[in-house]
């Protein structure tokens, strides 16, 4: 094995990764035409509701029990960033914000002091079937920036850059791509500062085509995650899907898609480099403090729940918007 290659590995549910990253999930979900209330027109017995994680028909019910989402949930001491590429996602969160987003769209929240939220996935199209694929990532926050107050903003797929190269395109999510700048991160993110070097993409190699991801910064960590195509060449080794390879950030890295397009996800950063204490959707430095998210989270719910039910969905009418806790709408 080529000294830039650290290691190869088989992708889970969810994917393993490095600091600064804390967690990363693929769903790809063939959801089948909508039932006209946002949920699947086909019979859901048989399914482990509440807890479906098991792919039947082509797809999972997640928590959701009569929509497929992830109900109410809380999170804090880390961020999460939420890729659309296909179909759609309806947030709600604890602080009153709202937003409908796809079809390439990303979500930047960051949970900090604490936040819940719902993420579910309606199933808007009555006439065609609902096709889902979406990444979450969670980037860590260093302890200085546990605590600070929670945020979202929307990185709209018309307003994110996307690089088209000789053989390939390079979505930039975070960080940069040679000249090209992403959109800025949330504020109080460690990709908000460029010494860290967070980096996002999203690439496509056409078939038989190459890329060359640029050096970064010595003592950066860099996961390549190869979820679709025939097969991949990177430094001698030929690797199948559903692979990721933990590369030497610092060294230029030439990757080639085999007989078939290949579609691959990069994440990079600057590692944190503080202890790790979590507990499902608490992240923290110590036990302590972790007890004591728990405990606060008991006790306030982190401001409560101010909609009506905990898996809330919009209108199957509504286009993609964003409600922020101010009271600023934006339709798209």
């Amino acid at each position: 094995m080529h000294s830039a290659i650290k290691q190869i590995f088989q992708l889970g549910f969810p994917w393993q990764t490095q600091d600064p990253f804390l967690f990363c999930v693929y769903h790809l979900d063939h959801y089948p035409k909508g039932n006209g209330e946002l949920g699947p027109d086909t019979s859901l017995e048989g399914r482990n509701l509440g807890n479906d994680f098991q792919i039947k028909d082509g797809y999972r019910m997640y928590h959701g029990t009569t929509i497929p989402g992830f109900p109410a949930h809380p999170h804090r001491g880390f961020e999460t960033i939420t890729i659309v590429n296909k179909g759609y996602c309806d947030h709600s969160d604890s602080l009153g914000a709202a937003g409908r987003f796809g079809e390439g769209d990303v979500q930047w929240m960051t949970a900090g002091s604490g936040v819940q939220h719902s993420e579910m996935f309606p199933l808007i199209h009555t006439d065609k079937e609902n096709t889902l694929e979406l990444f979450q990532i969670w980037l860590n926050l260093p302890a200085k920036s546990k605590f600070v107050d929670p945020h979202f903003k929307m990185l709209w797929h018309e307003d994110i850059p996307v690089l088209k190269l000789k053989q390939s395109t390079v979505k930039i999510i975070a960080g940069s791509f040679g000249s090209e700048q992403a959109l800025a991160p949330a504020p109080d993110s460690w990709a908000s500062d460029t010494e860290n070097n967070v980096a996002i993409w999203n690439i496509k190699i056409e078939a038989n085509g190459v890329i060359t991801l640029p050096k970064a910064n010595e003592g950066s960590t860099r996961t390549i995650y190869f979820y679709d195509g025939h097969s991949l060449e990177i430094l001698s080794e030929t690797i199948t899907p559903n692979h990721g390879i933990d590369v030497v950030a610092s060294e230029e890295i030439i990757l080639k898609a085999i007989k078939k397009e290949a579609s691959i996800l990069v994440l990079q950063g600057k590692p944190i480099d503080e202890p790790v204490a979590k507990y499902g959707p608490f992240v923290m430095n110590t036990d302590k403090e972790l007890q004591n998210a728990m405990n606060e989270f008991r006790t306030t719910q982190f401001g409560g729940w101010p909609w009506r039910h905990p898996d809330h969905v919009h209108d199957i009418q509504r286009g993609r918007f964003a409600k922020y806790p101010d009271g600023t709408v934006i339709e798209k």
